[in-house]
C-alpha cells in the first residue's frame, strides 16, 4: 500500500469518526432540548388529560360545596322545625320532650368517618342521597307541623268553652272552705253529698264566668240555691253559681271567660255568705277542683287539693 493510499484511508476514517461524533452530539442535543421542552411544558402547561381531570375536579368541588351548603341549610331548617315542635310539646303537655340527639351522636360520628373514607364520586352520591333523604324528612315534618297546628287551632277554639278558672279571686287559695264529696250538712247535721265547692267570700264579691258560653238560666229565688245562674258552655259542660245577691247577666246572653256575671251573697239555704260553684259534664256533676288548671301551678294545684279534702262541713 502506497503512502498516498494510507493517507486517503486515514482521511476517510477521520471523516467517518467526525460524522459519528456530529450525529451523536446532535442526537443528545435534540434529546436534551426535547426533555427540557417536555419538563417546561409539563410545569407551565396542562396536557388535555390533565386539563380534563382538573376541570372535573373543580366541578366536583363546586358541586360538593353546593351540596354542603344545601345540607347545612336543610339542617338549620330541620333544627328550627324540631325547636317549634318542642315548643308546641311544652305548651300542650307542660313538659320537656325526650332528647334524641345523644342517641344519634355515635351514628353521626360513624357517618362522618365513612364519608372521609369514600372517594369524591362516592362522596357526591352519598351527599345527594342524604340531601334527598333530608328533603323527604323536611316534607314529612312540615306536613306534620301544619297538621298539628291545625289541630291546635281546632282544639284551641274548644278550650275557651271548658271551665278552667276559679269563679272568684282566690290568688292565695285561702277562700276555698269546702270541697267536692261527702261532707257534714250545716243544717241537717248528717253526712250528705256535696257536689260542688264553697268559697267564703264577703257578700257583694264579684263572681266570674269560668268559660265562654250562653246563660241558660237566671233564677231569682230557690229554696236551696237561692239566686243562681247556670251557664251552658257547649261540648257537654254546664256551670252553676249559687247563693248570689245580684245577677249581672240575663238569660240567653253570651258571656266570655272572666266576665263578671253576678255578686256573691247569702241567699237560699246558706249558713253564711259564700259562693257555691258546680261543674257538670254530660249531665253529671264533677269535681270543680280539676277545672282550675289555667291559673294554677302544679304546686298550687296540689295545695288546693289538700285544702278541699280537709273540710268536714259545707256551707249549704
Amino acid at each position: 500500500m502506497t503512502r498516498e493510499e494510507k493517507k486517503a484511508k486515514l482521511l476517510k476514517y477521520k471523516t467517518r469518526k467526525q460524522r459519528f461524533i456530529r450525529i451523536t452530539t446532535q442526537f443528545f442535543v435534540w434529546l436534551g432540548v426535547a426533555v427540557i421542552y417536555y419538563i417546561g411544558f409539563s410545569v407551565f402547561f396542562d396536557t388535555p388529560v390533565e386539563y380534563e381531570l382538573k376541570h372535573s375536579t373543580d366541578m366536583m368541588r363546586e358541586e360538593y360545596d353546593r351540596l354542603s351548603a344545601r345540607y347545612d341549610s336543610l339542617s338549620l331548617v330541620l333544627d328550627n322545625v324540631i325547636e317549634r315542635d318542642r315548643n308546641v310539646f311544652n305548651i300542650l303537655f307542660e313538659s320537656t320532650p325526650y332528647e334524641l340527639d345523644s342517641e344519634f351522636e355515635s351514628e353521626r360520628l360513624a357517618l362522618h368517618e365513612k364519608l372521609l373514607a369514600r372517594s369524591s364520586r362516592q362522596l357526591r352520591r352519598q351527599l345527594d342521597s342524604k340531601v334527598a333523604e333530608m328533603q323527604k324528612k323536611m316534607a314529612v315534618l312540615e306536613e306534620s307541623h301544619e297538621q298539628l297546628h291545625r289541630e291546635i287551632e281546632k282544639c284551641g277554639k274548644g278550650l275557651n268553652n271548658i271551665p278552667s278558672i276559679q269563679p272568684v279571686i282566690n290568688s292565695q287559695l285561702t277562700l276555698l272552705t269546702a270541697g267536692y264529696g261527702t261532707l257534714m250538712h250545716p243544717f241537717y247535721r248528717t253526712l250528705q253529698s256535696h257536689q260542688g265547692v264553697d268559697y267564703t267570700v264577703p257578700e257583694g264579691s264579684s263572681v266570674f264566668a269560668t268559660a265562654d258560653g250562653i246563660v241558660k238560666e237566671v233564677s231569682g229565688r230557690n229554696s236551696t240555691f237561692g239566686q243562681n245562674i247556670v251557664i251552658d258552655h257547649g261540648n257537654g259542660y254546664l256551670t252553676q253559681y249559687c247563693h248570689l245577691s245580684a245577677s249581672k247577666v240575663r238569660k240567653g246572653q253570651r258571656v266570655r271567660r272572666g266576665d263578671i256575671i253576678a255578686l256573691s251573697g247569702n241567699s237560699g239555704l246558706s249558713l253564711s255568705p259564700h259562693l257555691h260553684y258546680e261543674v257538670r259534664y254530660e249531665g253529671m256533676r264533677v269535681d270543680p277542683i280539676h277545672y282550675f288548671f289555667m291559673e294554677l301551678t302544679p304546686d298550687e294545684y296540689r295545695r288546693i287539693i289538700k285544702i278541699s279534702q280537709s273540710g268536714m262541713q259545707s256551707f249549704d
